[in-house]
């Protein structure tokens, strides 16, 4: 089994001025780190890969500045794993920015998130943008957002983040509250 750190909307220093305390310990045991997305500054990314070999995504945050790709995809334990932010294109961005308000539609985001994989042919996803934790299975494909570690909790008290477990035979979602 191989264990998976995974961590999203982190926002450093857009929106706190550093990662919170307590990401080191959970993430202790993973082999590998996936970002999703909204990095802000790839020093983000150097503190992370010194807890673990780290592999991210552009959020919406970070496009045009980053050098991040959109998407990627892994192979873990014969598993192959999507990551991506989950904020569609910059059109689809901004208008479920002024369509959202004043409700959420937590199935558009999954939606999304699974569309940029249609063609990869791929066991589970991880994506992030929407600050809300996530685990829903969808055509046989597994979707995790852990939620978020900056500010904005929509669902949670506070910053967390998510393990991903995956052996041969299954793929295992856990969150982890900061």
């Amino acid at each position: 089994m191989t264990t998976l750190g995974i961590i999203a909307d982190t926002h450093v220093p857009q929106r706190m001025p550093q990662l919170p305390e307590g990401i080191a310990r959970a993430f202790r045991s993973v082999e590998l780190i996936l970002h999703a997305g909204d990095v802000n500054k790839n020093y983000v990314l150097e503190q992370l890969n010194r807890i673990a070999p780290t592999l991210a995504v552009a959020g919406n945050a970070d496009l045009f500045r980053s050098g991040l790709p959109a998407k990627r995809v892994i192979e873990i334990e014969g598993k192959r794993i999507g990551l991506v932010h989950g904020h569609g294109s910059w059109w689809l961005y901004l208008l479920h920015k002024i369509t959202d308000l004043p409700t959420y539609n937590k199935s558009r985001y999954r939606y999304m998130a699974y569309a940029a994989f249609m063609d990869d042919h791929v066991d589970a996803i991880v994506f992030g943008h929407t600050h809300r934790p996530d685990v829903k299975t969808h055509r046989g494909v597994l979707l995790f957002n852990p939620g978020s570690v900056a500010p904005e909790y929509y669902e949670t008290t506070g910053p967390q983040i998510g393990l991903l477990h995956v052996d041969a035979d299954q793929i295992r979602t856990e969150i982890v509250k900061l």
